[in-house]
């Protein structure tokens, strides 16, 4: 297991209770008092770590490598019902951003979602979870199909942003993610939307256009990532602590800001610390959510939609 800087504390607590363990094992000397207090102090340490994370801190985790990819969300959601589609129709099929019909009990859905690598070789195949124009053309042309056959959509969220390639520039990169944002506002079925790592730029919002906007505790949400926006403001990454205080991108913020609708709570430690009761969270998430919509007329669906973003922010005419 991997662990982040703010974390060793942790780590070497679970090395001592370890190494109690195998004494107790591997000699007749009674060790139990010792590991409970070990354990004792482990879940302590636990719990005054994770309750006072920093925004950066958040930022760490929503990147950790063992955290779960849309993928896995998806599989263990759907178990054996998802059937994957692929292609744009136009260019490519894009690998970083994935889609298909899955099943919760006997109710379809159309899941959507960026999808990072696990290892070097697959992460260049996901290219990090940077999608290109062609990736969102294709949750386009699935988010349609969707709106056809009155199937709902579920989208999922953890991408640095979109590609930013001379390449996908010339292929229209701004000019799809805009038409996604347009076209989802107005879909005529339930869209129900999670953030699940990271939610940069308007590679997030690609896809981010919903009925039911969550976020899982340890993720983040924002315009620009934090080394990003320190490198244009200081011109060094130094400052990139600050510049995730500064931006609010925490799910508490942008709850307080009305920016999203729920924060979907993680097990301690973080989503990959137990992933099944992550997966079962976001599961009833979904099945909660699309009972509230599925009665609402198309109309006033997409109305509320429109409202919700409407009332966004602050400004003056």
């Amino acid at each position: 297991m991997e662990y982040l800087d703010f974390e060793l504390p942790i780590k070497e607590l679970e090395e001592q209770l370890t190494k109690c363990q195998v004494i107790g094992e591997e000699s007749e000397v009674d060790v139990t008092d010792t590991c409970k207090k070990i354990e004792k102090k482990l879940i302590n340490t636990k719990k005054d770590i994770y309750k006072n994370l920093t925004a950066w801190q958040r930022v760490q985790l929503s990147r950790h490598p063992s955290r779960p990819y849309t993928f896995d969300y998806i599989r263990a959601i759907c178990g054996d019902t998802f059937f994957e589609l692929h292609g744009d129709r136009n260019v490519k099929d894009d690998k970083a951003m994935i889609g298909g019909l899955g099943k919760i009990g006997d109710q379809s859905y159309m899941f959507i979602g960026t999808q990072k690598g696990y290892n070097t070789k697959t992460r260049q195949y996901r290219n990090f979870g940077m999608a290109n124009p062609e990736g969102y053309r294709k949750a386009l042309r699935l988010m349609k199909m969707a709106e056809k056959f009155d199937i709902p959509v579920v989208t999922f969220i953890d991408t640095p942003g979109a590609y930013p390639g001379i390449e996908a520039e010339e292929r229209g990169q701004g000019e799809a993610i805009a038409r996604n944002i347009l076209e989802m506002t107005r879909l005529k079925v339930p869209v129900i939307v999670f953030i699940i790592g990271e939610g940069a730029s308007g590679g997030a919002l690609g896809i981010g256009v919903g009925d039911k906007v969550m976020m899982l505790e340890n993720t983040w949400y924002s315009v620009i990532s934090p080394e990003s926006c320190s490198s244009i403001l200081w011109r060094t990454w130094e400052y990139k602590e600050t510049a995730a205080e500064v931006l609010k991108l925490t799910a508490p913020d942008m709850k307080k800001l009305h920016l999203v609708d729920d924060i979907i709570k993680e097990p301690l430690g973080g989503a990959h610390s137990d992933r099944e009761a992550t997966f079962e969270s976001v599961t009833k998430a979904i099945v909660d959510s699309y009972n509230e919509l599925k009665d609402l007329p198309v109309l006033e669906l997409v109305d509320k939609r429109m409202e919700k973003y409407f009332n966004m922010g602050v400004y003056k005419e």
